[in-house]
């Protein structure tokens, strides 16, 4: 379970910055509070959201983005894989309870 805190919002910072996209903190009517320019590769998230917020939407944006693995740092690919974990148990809580 990842914890919503500034080093973990660093942390996604650098995965997506490392992944080739540009992150960007502006204000805007966003309906989700964020919005991708996928031929751009620019993530923009709302500027006035505060941190857990903030990863939120970055949790919510990562599963969107093409990411090549053999990019990132050791360090990268596994916070990505755990994060892809999170996601799954957070997404299938039944079958989850069901394999213990």
């Amino acid at each position: 379970m990842l914890k919503y805190t500034l080093s973990t919002l660093n942390r996604l910072q650098d995965l997506v910055k490392e992944s080739g996209y540009i992150l960007r903190y502006e204000k805007g009517s966003f309906k989700s509070g964020y919005c991708v320019l996928q031929d751009k590769k620019i993530l923009v998230v709302n500027k006035y959201f505060e941190t857990e917020a903030r990863i939120t939407c970055l949790l919510e944006i990562l599963p969107l983005l093409q990411i090549n693995k053999s990019d990132l740092s050791e360090a990268n690919r596994k916070f990505l894989e755990r994060i892809s974990q999170s996601e799954l148990i957070l997404e299938n809580p039944e079958s989850n309870s069901n394999a213990a």
